[in-house]
């Protein structure tokens, strides 16, 4: 049962006819788990609290540095040298204190992603690096987890949502990580710093319509931005039926840490490679 200052809060929510009241109480009962602090990471976590997601869990092993205030908008120049995870629950907490932040300062690993990921709905991915993006969506299709997809670099941006088997996974579409050195990071190449806002209330949206189960997400579609021409272009993909990890028969069963390095994703996983 709402309280009369949530019913306020949420009063915009509550005139919705797909949400109303029972909505809003079913995101206030949600448990949505965030993989980084980030450019990306801020935006969703700026977004969720406002609309009243009831729990964000935020996995972050990285501190705020002063290059990352052109686009991490959940932190402040006070931030510098602190944990982002620090960080972004002091300002979620000021935005709404509704919302129970659990933090976890250190980075994802095939050992602790079950521990994390099995107490939440869904998973919002704003991580920098193949092999942990491989990782999070593997352990999201091995826990039945929905996969909320985010990518920025320079000018462009894709988002999905990967939930199997309603439709396909990250490995559905993109098997293997490119060859090292082919796709530049951020740090490398740059980022416009509105980017990650935009691909990230993208993201937030399709995290609040999987958890109130309204719409249509972006299941089967990959959605790619163009920033500088301000062009969307929407790709339809399918579930390959032969996938490691989401196909008829998966190889991918459980997860190692090993595989989940370097020489297995053919990208850099190094913890201080800055967040998007």
């Amino acid at each position: 049962m709402l309280t009369n200052d949530q019913i306020i809060r949420y009063s915009r929510h509550i005139l919705l006819p797909e949400m109303g009241g029972k909505g809003q109480e079913k995101l206030l009962s949600s448990k949505v788990l965030l993989i980084g602090a980030g450019g990306l990471g801020s935006p969703v976590a700026l977004y969720l609290a406002a609309a009243g997601v009831g729990t964000l869990g935020i996995v972050d092993g990285d501190h705020v540095d002063l290059s990352n205030l052109q686009r991490q908008v959940i932190h402040a120049t006070p931030d510098i040298g602190r944990l982002k995870v620090d960080s972004a629950r002091e300002t979620i907490a000021q935005i709404n204190p509704d919302v129970r932040v659990v933090t976890y300062p250190e980075y994802i690993t095939a050992t602790n992603i079950g521990g994390i990921l099995s107490e939440y709905d869904l998973v919002v991915d704003g991580c920098d690096n193949f092999a942990t993006r491989y990782l999070v969506s593997d352990a999201a299709v091995i826990y039945k987890k929905p996969y909320v997809y985010g990518s920025i670099l320079r000018l462009d941006g894709q988002a999905a949502v990967f939930n199997p088997p309603q439709g396909p996974c990250y490995r559905c579409i993109f098997p293997e990580a490119p060859p090292p050195g082919a796709v530049p990071s951020c740090q490398e190449a740059g980022v416009l710093g509105v980017l990650p806002g935009l691909l990230g209330v993208i993201q937030a949206t399709e995290a609040l319509k999987m958890l109130l189960g309204i719409g249509e997400p972006l299941i089967g579609r990959l959605l790619l931005v163009d920033a500088l021409y301000m062009e969307f272009t929407e790709a339809k993909v399918a579930r390959n039926k032969n996938c490691p990890v989401c196909g008829e028969n998966p190889t991918i069963t459980e997860l190692r840490d090993e595989n989940y390095r370097q020489e297995t994703c053919n990208t850099e996983l190094d913890e201080t490679e800055e967040e998007k």
